[in-house]
């Protein structure tokens, strides 16, 4: 059985969220604060194994129009280095808006600002990796 372990990449932190055992939800697990390429791929090397994870979905950031980005190529760059490390497989997956809806959620929750800096990364590591699982599943059921 798969399970998935999904990151947000950012430059300064890294929202991590898990597929449940059945890979039906997404559920956030903590946001971590990067410190250097070598440390950051031990952690998350580590906590696949603690999740139990077998492949990972890591968001891709792109333009609004779809065109890559400098953080395009940030990413790019940890996943290849993520595979390498781990021998997992990482899917690439567009994570357009997810960060902005990860925001108004914990706005419309009433979270200060504070409040929604600590969760807000793994909230849209949560969107993201839902979605992946919303797009797996119905490519099954066709």
């Amino acid at each position: 059985m798969e399970r998935f372990l999904c990151l947000d990449i950012g430059d300064k932190r890294i929202g991590v969220a898990v597929s449940d055992p059945f890979n039906s939800y997404a559920l956030p697990v903590a946001t971590y604060s990067r410190k250097n390429l070598k440390t950051d791929l031990a952690f998350m090397a580590d906590l696949a194994k603690d999740k139990c994870a077998t492949a990972f979905v890591c968001g891709l950031p792109v333009n609004f129009d779809g065109t890559p980005s400098v953080q395009t190529e940030k990413a790019k760059f940890f996943i290849e280095k993520l595979e390498e490390t781990t021998g997992l497989k990482v899917y690439a997956v567009d994570e357009r808006c997810t960060t902005v809806e990860a925001e108004e959620t914990l706005i419309f929750q009433g979270k200060t600002r504070e409040e929604r800096k600590a969760v807000v990364d793994s909230l849209a590591a949560a969107n993201i990796l839902q979605g992946f699982l919303n797009d797996k599943k119905n490519k099954e059921l066709k």
